[in-house]
């Protein structure tokens, strides 16, 4: 392999990862926004349910405990899961960027 393949190697490697960060933040954005929906309803039991709604408060509540700890609930608004998302978009971005420099 020569340098040019070397670089076009490295530029492919890069795109993938670029891509993963991507799908990853968007993928935890959406389970977040779902756990937000959720929250606002009550759900009839269910097994599923319970198991779909345990999960999502794994995955989701020690990022948003983060954000609840430091911005206090606006009345009966919490305003940290947007604060949170916000902060997803500019942590991704600056991943994005780091990577990109790879290239």
């Amino acid at each position: 392999m020569g340098f040019d393949a070397d670089l076009l190697v490295l530029a492919g490697a890069v795109t993938a990862i670029q891509r993963f960060v991507d799908v990853f933040f968007i993928v935890y954005t959406l389970v977040i926004l779902i756990h937000i929906l959720l929250s606002w309803f009550r759900l009839p039991f269910s097994p599923t349910l319970s198991k779909v709604q345990g999960f999502l408060h794994d995955v989701c509540a020690p990022y948003l405990n983060l954000f609840r700890r430091i911005i206090p609930p606006l009345g009966p608004i919490d305003v940290s899961p947007i604060v949170a998302i916000v902060v997803l978009g500019v942590v991704q971005r600056l991943i994005h960027a780091g990577i990109g420099r790879l290239d």
